[in-house]
């Protein structure tokens, strides 16, 4: 038997928009890379478009239908045909086609073939009733005779209500105890009613319950979000959301599924993988991309430090531009001045929350609101024993875990159990963090702290540079990583106590990848190709804006050759950045804070710090490109 060179297929989902064309633009690139010819038929909305010919089903080896609604078979007669659904048509398109050619060599042209996961299309003549979806049985042989022309199909309902949709939610109430768990109730039950399947993930005062998984909201058709306060939306990008109230999820289940139901598909970016846009665009997806990787490594301890350390940033951000705003007015400025009241705001409000705020958001990371209270109490407790930020991260760490803990372990009857966020937990768990602090770890760590903010205050111009050529390079080695993290948190915490020269030598080295990739595309030209050329002008703006992660794309494709030139040159600016003596107060804006009167001191010299860091990694990437072997290609056999 000949090899399976030709395919066609038909793609439908009970909307007819996005899932539709998504399969069949998955199809097609799919089946174009793998060396097979393929025409795809799409039955949408607006009605058929790409409609396949006679002479095209007639050509045809195998054919696949990717869908989700009943597809008339009766034109595919004498072809083998396999039946899948559009998610994993999507998801699994390599394996669809890969399947489908296996099991239609296989199998000759008189069965039909039919994929058991996730199928939600079948054999013509398992039909149809009122619309609703026949479960999948066996394998059904097609017979040979040729059907008349003249059968008319039965009509098929494709509204929300007769499919079965999945559907995820979230419910959440300001008090997190009866509306929130009495709503996620109501959905279900009306979910169940509808013939949908829905989960729904509970945000109440004790954490959330039943979270969603990325792949269940991957699967999702439609997103539910019955809540009175505030739900971060973000992990449901691309989906259709409907956002109402608890007390409306629980006076009508029903209507608010069909509505969330009835919602236009929400716009979906991109294509299958390897399929992104050239150019500009697309470098900037893989820079989003890649730092959504970064993000989605991170777990356990290292999830829940970085956490505490975004929310405390801004913290940081605003205090330190402050204080160095009211230094405009004089480094001591006279009580009731407009530089003492600055001051005030800056350094004696903004800064003493910083070491709260990080513990009360590991503990909030670890354990959800419950450990938001013991996390906070106990940061202030730390910052006040003299303990700094490495006090706040202790005392974050026994606050999250602590309450975890409680909130687990201590049982109260059913009656109590409201008792268990607004009392039990708070109340055990700061007496516990707090009591800890006082007498377990006050003491050490606060000799900890103060021994290396003397080292640090004290340290001669070599040890200086030493320690900007290992920060430094620490900013490259992983861009984003946890080595970067752990530089950048170090110097973050030390701002906390007024050292601020790390800080500047961190966020330098950190915008020199991305600007040395940037000018090594000027320079040499010869050496990369038109996407990277144009990508080098998107890392230049990626560069100043301190975002490390943007020389990501460049350094996946090459890492040999791109790595140790970024390292070193980071490491360069670093080092220089701490033998000038540049300090800075503000941990995050790149170069745009120069423009901010006292954020860097020694600006002149720190910009050129970040010029010579950038010109090493450029000429150092094009000098190790240059000693790059030629792929030689040899000339491909005459057919």
């Amino acid at each position: 038997m000949k090899p399976t060179q030709k395919i066609v297929a038909v793609t439908a989902c009970p909307t007819g928009i996005a899932h539709t064309f998504m399969a069949a633009e998955a199809l097609k690139k799919t089946a174009e890379i793998m060396g097979y010819d393929i025409q795809v038929e799409t039955q949408g909305a607006n009605g058929v478009n790409s409609p396949l010919t006679d002479a095209a089903i007639a050509a045809a080896d195998v054919v696949i239908t990717a869908a989700d609604i009943h597809v008339d078979a009766s034109r595919f007669t004498n072809k083998p045909i396999y039946a899948t659904s559009t998610s994993r048509a999507i998801r699994e398109t390599r394996t669809v086609i890969e399947e489908a050619i296996l099991q239609g060599e296989q199998a000759g042209k008189d069965i039909y073939v039919e994929s058991f996961a996730n199928t939600k299309s079948y054999a013509p003549d398992q039909g149809v009733d009122n619309g609703a979806i026949v479960p999948p049985t066996l394998p059904i042989p097609i017979p040979p005779t040729p059907v008349p022309p003249a059968v008319a199909m039965p009509s098929v309902d494709t509204s929300a209500a007769s499919y079965r949709a999945r559907l995820v939610g979230i419910t959440a109430c300001p008090t997190g105890i009866a509306h929130t768990f009495m709503a996620a109730e109501a959905l279900r039950k009306a979910a169940v009613e509808m013939g949908h399947d829905i989960r729904v993930e509970t945000q109440g005062s004790v954490g959330a319950k039943n979270a969603l998984t990325d792949e269940e909201i991957a699967q999702a058709d439609a997103v539910v979000i019955a809540a009175d306060t505030h739900v971060d939306l973000s992990r449901f990008a691309g989906k259709r959301v409907y956002e109402t109230s608890t007390k409306q999820a629980l006076k009508s289940g029903r209507s608010v599924i069909e509505a969330a139901l009835a919602l236009p598909e929400a716009a979906v970016a991109g294509l299958p993988a390897g399929s992104d846009a050239a150019g500009a665009d697309g470098y900037l997806k893989s820079v989003q991309r890649a730092k959504a990787e970064q993000s989605a490594k991170r777990s356990g301890p290292y999830k829940h430090l970085l956490t505490g350390v975004s929310y405390m940033l801004p913290v940081i951000v605003a205090g330190g531009l402050i204080i160095a705003l009211s230094f405009v007015f004089g480094l001591k400025p006279e009580p009731g001045s407009i530089g003492d009241a600055l001051l005030q705001i800056g350094g004696k409000s903004a800064f003493a929350l910083i070491v709260p705020v990080l513990s009360g958001f590991i503990a909030f990371s670890i354990a959800d609101r419950p450990g938001l209270a013991p996390g906070l109490i106990g940061g202030m407790l730390a910052a006040n024993l003299g303990m700094g930020f490495l006090g706040g991260i202790l005392s974050g760490y026994l606050a999250g875990y602590i309450a975890l803990f409680v909130r687990e372990k201590v049982n109260l009857p059913a009656n109590f159990e409201g008792l268990k966020p607004v009392l039990i937990i708070p109340l055990l768990s700061t007496l516990a963090v707090g009591l800890l602090l006082f007498y377990v770890f006050g003491t050490p760590i606060k000799a900890v702290m103060d021994g290396l903010t003397a080292f640090l205050q004290s340290m001669g111009q070599t040890n200086a540079v030493l320690l900007g050529l290992v920060l430094g390079g620490m900013m490259a080695i992983d861009m984003g990583g946890p080595v970067n993290k752990a530089a950048y948190t170090f110097a973050v915490g030390l701002l906390a106590s007024n050292i601020d020269q790390p800080m500047a030598a961190v966020m330098a080295a950190g915008m020199t990848p991305p600007l040395g990739l940037s000018l090594a595309t000027l320079i040499a030209k010869r050496l990369f190709n038109e996407d990277e050329l144009q990508a080098g002008r998107v890392a230049s703006v990626l560069g100043i804006s301190f975002i490390t992660e943007g020389a990501i794309p460049f350094a996946a494709k090459d890492p040999i050759r791109v790595l140790p030139a970024c390292v070193l040159g980071s490491a360069i600016t670093g080092g220089l950045s701490m033998l000038f003596g540049c300090s800075l107060r503000a941990p995050h804006g790149g170069i745009f804070v120069l423009a901010i009167p006292n954020a860097v001191t020694q600006g002149g010299l720190y910009v050129v710090a970040i010029a010579v860091g950038t010109l090493v990694t450029a000429v150092a990437v094009t000098q190790f490109k240059r000693w790059q072997p030629k792929v030689q290609v040899e000339p491909k056999p005459l057919v």
